[in-house]
């Protein structure tokens, strides 16, 4: 599922979708949902999605909108916003990655500060660890909105370490895609990649 690197960490910030909670399928239903909805002839391909993983809800939308130009009609909030919303409606399909969720839980309870920083919207984040049993468990859950730029930029694992007081380079990040790794290599934070996707 994952596998620890090296060295001792003073806090550790986990990504939501994919990494804490497997919802990445959900949220790939969710999605092919609201093209759908949109034009019926979309395909969006499972893999393109999965590339994204982590990239702000609103960012996958504009990406996807340029590359159907008969969607110009809507913009990317408004198709951001219904995908959401038929997520929400799938929720009770999500379960918790539960070697990251037993992880987050032990380190927490031996006193070391945790934190989320994830590409959803911050409601739909909350909702999600609600639902897997994580409510009220992270101090600090950053979104796009708390940041300048999302992932890949480092800016959310930056802000997290600022939360949390903890310097980068003591930081570990569980991630499952791309920009994620790439969010913390660039923040010059040590990563490990959770292997969530289904077979």
């Amino acid at each position: 599922m994952f596998t620890l690197p090296p060295g001792d960490f003073d806090a550790f910030i986990f990504d939501c979708d994919g990494t804490l909670a497997d919802s990445m399928p959900v949220h790939f239903l969710a999605w092919s949902a609201a093209f759908h909805e949109a034009h019926p002839a979309i395909d969006f391909p499972e893999d393109f999605f999965y590339s994204l993983g982590g990239t702000p809800t609103v960012e996958v939308a504009r990406i996807n909108l340029n590359r159907f130009p008969g969607l110009a009609s809507i913009s990317p909030a408004e198709l951001a916003h219904r995908k959401e919303n038929l997520y929400l409606e799938k929720l009770s399909a999500v379960q918790p990655i539960t070697p990251v969720t037993d992880f987050a839980r032990q380190a927490k309870a031996q006193g070391s500060p945790v934190a989320v920083a994830s590409g959803g919207d911050l409601p739909v984040v909350e909702a999600t660890l609600n639902y897997i049993g994580l409510g009220d468990f992270f101090p600090v859950i950053v979104t796009p909105k708390d940041v300048a730029r999302g992932k890949p930029a480092p800016d959310m694992f930056l802000l997290a370490a600022e939360k949390l007081g903890v310097t980068p380079d003591r930081c570990l990040v569980f991630e499952d895609a791309p920009p994620g790794i790439e969010a913390a290599r660039a923040a010059g934070m040590a990563w490990t990649l959770v292997n969530s996707r289904p077979a």
